[in-house]
């Protein structure tokens, strides 16, 4: 049986057990997978509000693995309850435990991860990236502060809200940096891993790693949020993991031709092999290339359609002004009244049915007759003859 099926047999048996989770939550499908977890939807059933639920199996053959597991998901559940008040990181609803399982309950991000936008527009404008990585920056200078190490940071791990603001998640490798510990664990992705951590696990003698692990993280994000591929990447893992060490990457390729030096330098200032000369997070969002007072948003499909819309209203509303005739004063129509144009073709109009022909618009004197309440003497024989032979006409007719 697969991972997945033993857990929604070990579900279903907890669901039956009385869980508290099942009595308060109804789960649907399966957002994400880990090693030893599973994400999915569920929905509060009172308040029918959507959340994302972390499914941690404790359930191992080994009770040192499962004891790990459980450390580890608490350790977690700490980490996030002293970043609940920060608006780029993940927030946990709340928390249940039973003896197969560890439920997180978090706010649900709709939009995906920022790997998956990756996958539909395979890079990012500078604009679009300002914003990510401003957005991430803050949340980790903010984890920073409080002496908090995340050792996972990864486009995957970077969820995208309703709002298309990003919330930094899964702490499964977080921890409490303390500067008398000796950290030489090998922790995360093969491609984000910084060169401190590979020279600390691999090499003895070599002196711990520490928070600028996550600037270098961060380094790889801007690089493929602008490139559209990582800057270390190679089929065999050996050859990849020895060009982060020696820290080889280029800016070579079309895709950096209109990228501006900004962006360029602040690559390089996080991608940085030394630790001790790496920017900070702080440091980084005093960069000019985040300075910027761009605005600029992810939009959605949603989004976009909606923009669209209001559009085509404004051009039919502006289209219908057009055609509305304007209110005329008492004034401007006894002075001037040929200076509306709907006014005018009243006037000529009525002219017409009046006087049997069209008066020339070059002739004002002409025009000025129009007003006049009688006919002239020489036009009077005219129209009684036009009606003498209308009559003849009909009599003949007849």
């Amino acid at each position: 049986m697969t991972f997945e099926e033993i857990a929604d047999s070990l579900l279903e048996g907890s669901k039956s057990s009385g869980c508290p989770f099942y009595e308060k939550y109804e789960p649907y499908e399966i957002l994400g997978r880990g090693l030893c977890s599973v994400v999915r939807k569920c929905v509060e059933k009172t308040t029918k509000t959507p959340y994302a639920v972390k499914i941690i199996d404790l359930t191992r053959k080994d009770n040192l693995q499962a004891t790990e597991q459980r450390e580890a998901g608490y350790n977690e559940i700490r980490l996030l309850k002293q970043c609940s008040d920060h608006p780029y990181i993940i927030t946990l609803h709340e928390a249940f435990e039973t003896p197969a399982f560890l439920f997180l309950v978090f706010e649900l991000c709709p939009n995906g991860e920022l790997f998956d936008l990756l996958t539909q527009k395979v890079r990012l404008s500078e604009k679009r990236a300002r914003v990510i990585m401003r957005q991430l920056l803050e949340s980790i200078a903010f984890l920073h502060s409080k002496g908090i190490m995340h050792r996972d940071i990864k486009c995957e791990n970077i969820l995208l809200s309703d709002s298309c603001d990003i919330r930094l998640s899964d702490f499964g490798f977080a921890t409490v940096y303390d500067k008398n510990v000796i950290y030489k664990e090998l922790l995360g992705t093969p491609g984000y891993l910084s060169p401190e951590m590979l020279k600390a696990n691999s090499y003895e003698n070599q002196p711990s790693y520490g928070l600028a692990i996550d600037m270098w993280a961060c380094g790889v994000v801007l690089y493929t949020l602008i490139a559209g591929s990582p800057p270390f990447y190679n089929r065999k893992t050996i050859y990849m993991l020895r060009d982060i060490m020696n820290g080889k990457y280029t800016f070579s390729g079309a895709e950096w031709e209109d990228v501006s030096s900004e962006c360029k330098e602040l690559v390089e200032r996080m991608l940085c092999v030394d630790p001790t000369k790496r920017i900070t997070a702080h440091e980084a969002l005093q960069q000019r290339f985040l300075q910027s007072t761009d605005t600029v948003q992810i939009r959605t499909a949603v989004s976009r359609v909606k923009s669209v819309f209001h559009a085509i209203r404004a051009i039919i509303r502006m289209r219908r002004l057009s055609r509305t005739p304007q209110p005329i004063c008492k004034q401007t129509l006894s002075t001037k009244p040929y200076k509306h144009k709907a006014l005018r073709k009243l006037i000529d109009s009525s002219a017409y049915n009046l006087y049997g022909h069209w008066v020339q618009r070059t002739d004002e004197q002409n025009r000025a007759a129009l007003f006049q309440c009688f006919l002239k003497p020489h036009q009077a024989p005219s129209l009684k003859r036009r009606h003498r032979l209308l009559s003849d006409s009909q009599l003949t007719s007849q």
